[in-house]
């Protein structure tokens, strides 16, 4: 039996909910739900945490786990991890961008501003309005 089917299996006999146990552990209800579907694994302390509240030994909890299985969902785990993080920079560096476009656009209109009100109080000097 692989571990995601053993935990399901284990939590249902104690007639836990998802939710419930992720409240034991200190996790999500969806995290229990990734590791239940086999799409994530706990790591080590959460697997520490997993044997004693189910009062089982760790070989008892993990027998039969496919090592490689394992390996392969830390992969996808930590490639999605490095997606979020680039995501997350390109996302500050855009509102960098758009800070500095308002920045500019203030700058424009309060030089277009200030030409406007020049006019108004000196509207008789021709070298500041002089057309060429």
């Amino acid at each position: 039996m692989k571990f995601n089917e053993k935990l399901l299996s284990i939590r249902k006999q104690k007639g836990l909910s998802q939710e419930e146990l992720g409240m034991e552990l200190q996790v999500s209800r969806q995290t229990i739900s990734k590791w239940e579907s086999g799409q994530s694994y706990p790591d080590f302390q959460k697997l520490v945490l997993l044997s004693d509240f189910f009062d089982m030994t760790l070989d008892e909890l993990v027998r039969d786990i496919d090592v490689q299985d394992v390996r392969e969902k830390g992969l996808t785990d930590e490639k999605v991890n490095a997606m979020y993080l680039d995501l997350e920079n390109a996302k500050a560096k855009g509102r960098q961008l758009v800070k500095i476009l308002c920045y500019v656009v203030l700058a424009l209109e309060v030089a277009v501003l200030a030409g406007f009100l020049l006019h108004l109080a000196f509207p008789d000097v021709e070298w500041l309005w002089q057309r060429t």
